[in-house]
């Protein structure tokens, strides 16, 4: 399995959903940063599991437990090693599905690839769970992007066909992202948030689940972070988003939009600002010839609907090689979307340290 990201920073990311722990090892970390624990302690409970009625009652308090890398808050230059104990598993909800796969999720081409020795409780090495020791070294990233001026934050754009308020790609605050990311399931508009969470629960009751679009921003990039060819950001912070387990699309500004523009309409036009060179506009969101123009940085993430439904779904029986109807067990998102903020959150920020360091 390859489990790492990064050239100039290095993540490396182990466990299973109901081994011991998962946790992370982050190599090329500087030594001296000062380190705000609390900050980080938000920002995994925001993507922690059993807080609220869109999530998985799974309650796991997520917390992280540095081993090596840190004394007394302030990074030594060592390797960065953290571990987060699994404490609330019941591995026997999962024991039929090492014989008949979940439709749309890991668990056939899985079982395929390694033979039938990958560990299926609770998605194993695939799972969503994975994404917490993610979340620590995002967390770990903004504060060090932080002291370079570099703010980074989200919101809900879309939860099935119930939209937030978008970002103006051309205006966005630092005080509007650090808001945002400081709270477990934000908005831009109070009123879609009341929405979306009427749709969840409607979707959970209806034992189904829903998808969505994040939209993430970044501010405070200097003009020139990325390159051409295959060293673009869009392509660099592609590869480490779609590490998310759901995420199925991705868009850097206009994104998809752009097919209905003429150049005219699309074209960010240049201006003088505050007697420095500006966008007019920001449809690019924030990118041109892979490198960022110092504009915000602009991106959104859709995710697909929690593939693990309690409806009867149809599947295949791997052993007898027959149809079978599958009836899934256990505690699941009916719309991951909510959790996966802080997410696209930390993927952004370590994705960016690693092309700035």
């Amino acid at each position: 399995m390859s489990s790492e990201f990064g050239k100039n920073i290095k993540l490396s990311i182990f466990g299973e959903s109901h081994g011991e722990a998962v946790g992370c090892v982050i190599d090329g970390m500087p030594a001296g940063i000062k380190l705000d624990i609390d900050k980080i302690y938000v920002d995994m409970k925001r993507r922690a599991p059993g807080q609220d009625k869109s999530a998985t009652p799974r309650l796991e308090k997520d917390i992280p437990h540095i081993l090596s890398g840190v004394l007394d808050n302030v990074t030594t230059g060592a390797p960065l090693a953290m571990i987060i104990e699994n404490t609330n598993t019941k591995s026997g909800d999962y024991s039929n599905l090492m014989t008949v796969p979940r439709p749309s999720h890991s668990d056939y081409p899985a079982y395929v690839k390694y033979e039938g020795n990958n560990d299926i409780r609770g998605g194993g090495h695939f799972s969503g769970r994975l994404t917490a020791p993610l979340v620590f070294a995002g967390a770990v990233a903004k504060q060090v992007l932080e002291k370079k001026g570099v703010t980074i934050g989200a919101h809900i754009a879309k939860i099935g066909d119930v939209r937030d308020k978008m970002f103006d790609k051309n205006n966005i605050s630092s005080e509007l992202l650090n808001s945002l990311s400081s709270v477990p399931f934000s908005t831009i508009s109070d009123d879609a948030q009341n929405k979306m969470r009427d749709y969840i629960e409607r979707t959970r009751l209806k034992q189904d689940s829903v998808g969505g679009v994040i939209e993430c921003a970044a501010v405070g990039l200097p003009v020139g972070v990325g390159a051409n060819i295959f060293s673009t950001v869009e392509g660099h912070l592609s590869s480490i988003i779609f590490g998310i387990p759901a995420v199925k699309g991705i868009e850097f500004g206009a994104g998809f939009d752009f097919a209905d523009m003429s150049g005219s309409q699309a074209n960010d036009a240049y201006c003088i600002k505050d007697g420095k060179i500006a966008l007019k506009t920001n449809n690019n969101g924030g990118v041109l010839g892979g490198m960022t123009t110092g504009a915000p940085l602009v991106l959104s993430v859709a995710f697909k609907p929690t593939p693990s439904i309690s409806q009867p779904q149809q599947s295949v029986n791997l052993r007898t090689m027959e149809e079978e109807t599958l009836v899934i067990k256990g505690r699941h998102d009916p719309c991951i979307v909510p959790r996966a903020l802080p997410v696209v959150e930390a993927a952004v920020a370590f994705g960016l340290l690693d092309m700035m360091m």
